[in-house]
């Protein structure tokens, strides 16, 4: 082993788990383990992306220098046992529904994960690297800053919870992390988010894109119910929540019948028809969310004068939240971990090995120290060849200017290509690593990928990718948006005006109406969720936009995550080809080898795939 230190990150046990190797400060590789697995959020010990950190690296387990985990668990459940006290007797149910699962497993975590590791590295748990264990916030909090490109930044994590925190508040200076304040249990904007989230019928920590997503299609009528009546919010951010509407901390469901009666009825069932009512309250609570962050952001700057702000934890996934900040806040810029979540937090607790227990220097990295967050596994021919093989594929390897050219001239024809090159996306966004790409010119285009391939809710936005250099030709942006957390406004010479009968429209009546020469990615209220696509971070997505663009004139097209409703982002070749013909893509890219649809062989399942995956 050489001199060097390296750090294994993992967070697990809740959801979305995750690995993270950094040698020396530098990212080496980073992974979820859902993509591993096939099972979306997949909470378990995340042995597959260990596994592939540490081949990637070219290391044993043995080999390590520390493990450091996500969370303290402990601290944890102090939390819980206060809280179920404080709600005596109503926290009865919850508290025997938790405490098999904290008593087996959570509260003896060191000894499990001491047990999963020795079983992966095949050693015995007296030869294994040394164990860390991280603050749940700590973590967040590095994982937004020391990638950053910035020497000195305020920082700001809002999510759920973790310990005690569901928000925190650091100052970040070369290698420090100093905490400055934090908003505690059972106070949470995330969890209020999420409230809003289970009572329209989605799915908590999963359906929070769809609320988001849902917004701009009603009128936020409850705003001010949700300000006096669920909230007391400061003038410097810090707020309480009236737990009397609230059932997280007491029962097994978020809120209760007095939340349905603030509201107007029951909650929405999973999968029931989406009514205007539905539409309203995802507007109001989007509003407040934005409203609490910005007044957050104003106190933080106030105090410590930073010009920069990183952002993480699962409220910096809000992409219309973080492009109100950029527009209005106080900052000169901002910074989100691609990977805010709770699998960011893998990458954040081995990051403050390093310099934090290890105690070492940082230089910030400009544009940041992500690598595009193409962190995951990447595929030689060989292997892509072998995969498709398998299924007796028929495919033709193209020279990669051949290849731009004939995807550019599919796309232009309107055809839907699954692409999957290079190294796989860390985070929940497709990057153009695993992507599903189209024309964003095209009036159906958005209809056509959410109902015949993802196999979604029709209402559900696109994403735009466009040449870092273009983008503001087509958006009200100029800054970069390599990780599309950030939602700007579609540029008016773009836009379309739309008649005086159509803007009385309502609801998803709205939904099919052109808005601007791009209306596979214009959303309702003319925004877009912006991914800028830069040349040195991500060459061959680039170059398939350049090729787009020589047919074209249009430099910008549509990218949504290549899986279908309720399936993890494909990972391998293998669930590439799966996809790809259980949809109704027309075309399939795999590194060099493309594959048209109606080439294939037949495709047949033992069984419907559909009833494996549970909805999102």
């Amino acid at each position: 082993m050489s001199d060097s230190i390296t750090t294994l990150g993992i967070s697990a046990y809740y959801h979305d788990s995750a690995a993270a190797l950094v040698r020396d400060g530098q990212i080496v590789a980073a992974a979820q383990e859902e993509r591993f697995t096939r099972r979306k959020h997949d909470p378990d010990f995340p042995a597959n992306a260990i596994r592939y950190c540490l081949e990637e690296a070219g290391l044993a387990l043995t080999d390590l220098d520390h493990v450091i985990f996500y969370d303290k668990p402990l601290i944890k459940f102090e939390r819980l046992l206060e809280t179920y006290l404080a709600y005596t007797p109503r926290g009865l149910q919850s508290f025997l529904t938790a405490m098999p699962i904290w008593l087996k497993e959570k509260l003896y975590l060191k000894s499990t994960l001491k047990l999963e590791l020795a079983k992966l590295g095949d050693c015995d748990k007296e030869d294994l690297p040394r164990l860390l264990f991280s603050e749940h916030h700590q973590a967040h909090a590095a994982s937004a800053f020391y990638p950053s490109p910035f020497e000195s930044a305020a920082v700001m994590c809002l999510d759920g919870v973790g310990e005690w925190a569901t928000g925190s508040t650091w100052l970040g200076q070369g290698a420090e992390l100093k905490p400055l304040w934090e908003i505690d249990f059972p106070h949470s904007l995330g969890l209020l988010y999420s409230a809003f989230t289970y009572y329209t019928g989605f799915k908590v920590n999963s359906g929070e894109y769809k609320l988001m997503g849902l917004a701009p299609y009603g009128e936020p009528r409850f705003r001010d119910r949700i300000f006096n009546e669920l909230m007391d919010v400061k003038p410097d951010g810090t707020f309480r929540l009236d737990m009397s509407y609230f059932n997280y901390c007491t029962g097994l469901t978020m809120t209760n019948a007095r939340f349905d009666a603030l509201f107007e009825g029951p909650p929405r069932l999973p999968e029931s028809d989406i009514t205007q009512r539905e539409m309203d309250l995802a507007a109001s609570v989007q509003v407040v969310t934005e409203e609490v962050v910005l007044r957050l952001a104003r106190t933080l700057q106030a105090e410590t004068g930073e010009k920069n702000l990183c952002l993480a934890g699962g409220v910096a996934l809000n992409c219309v939240s973080n492009g109100k900040l950029l527009r209005e806040g106080p900052f000169d810029q901002i910074w989100v971990q691609p990977a805010a979540g709770d699998a960011g937090g893998a990458l954040g607790a081995a990051l403050l090995a390093w310099h934090e227990y290890e105690q070492q220097p940082r230089t910030p990295v400009v544009p940041d120290a992500m690598s595009g967050s193409y962190l995951g596994p990447v595929f030689t021919a060989a292997e892509v060849r072998a995969g498709l093989d398998g299924f007796d594929a028929k495919y033709r390897e193209l020279d990669e200017p051949v290849l731009m050219d004939e995807l550019a001239g599919l796309l232009e024809a309107g055809k839907v290509i699954g692409w999957f090159q290079g190294r796989m996306e860390f985070g929940p966004r497709a990057l153009g690593g695993r992507s599903i790409v189209g024309d964003p010119r095209n009036r159906d285009m958005q209809t056509v990928m959410n109902l015949k391939i993802k196999y979604r809710e029709s209402f559900r936005p696109f994403a735009p990718s466009v040449l870092a250099e273009r983008v503001g030709d087509y958006f009200e942006q100029t800054s970069p948006s390599p990780y599309m957390l950030i939602v700007a406004d579609v540029a008016e010479d773009q836009r379309i005006e739309v008649g005086p009968q159509d803007a009385e429209l309502t609801g998803l009546a709205r939904l099919k109406l052109p808005r601007s020469k791009i209306p596979a990615v214009t959303h309702v209220d003319n925004s877009a969720r912006i991914q800028t696509v830069h040349e040195d971070t991500n060459p061959r997505y680039w170059k398939l936009l350049k090729a787009f663009e020589s047919r074209t004139g249009c430099p910008v097209l549509v990218n949504t995550s290549f899986n279908v409703r309720g399936e993890p982002i494909v990972g391998t070749p293998e669930d590439a080809y799966r996809c790809f013909m259980r949809t109704e893509m027309d075309a399939l890219v795999v590194e060099d080898c493309l594959l048209l649809k109606e080439e294939q062989p037949l495709w047949q399942e033992a069984e419907d795939w559909r009833e494996k995956l549970e909805l999102d």
